[in-house]
């Protein structure tokens, strides 16, 4: 199982399946992040945090911890 955390920089990726329960679940899928969804991985901190990706046409940074619960498929 490969997560968004794993992804290379300059790395498109699809959404399979997101892992994790209740308010933060819900919080991933109101930013635009649903299974099927193309997701760019653009940068990655120096340390792994934030990761900052492109979804649906705009830019955002995701903690490592949630970029994990994203499982994705090249």
């Amino acid at each position: 199982m490969e997560t968004l955390r794993d992804v290379p920089c300059k790395t498109s990726v699809k959404v399979v399946k997101l892992h994790g329960e209740g308010a933060v679940k819900r919080r991933i899928m109101d930013m635009g992040i649903t299974k099927g969804t193309e997701v760019y991985v653009r940068k990655v901190a120096p340390l792994g945090d934030p990761v900052e990706v492109t979804v649906r046409g705009y830019e955002l940074s995701l903690r490592k911890g949630d970029a994990q619960m994203i499982e994705v498929e090249r």
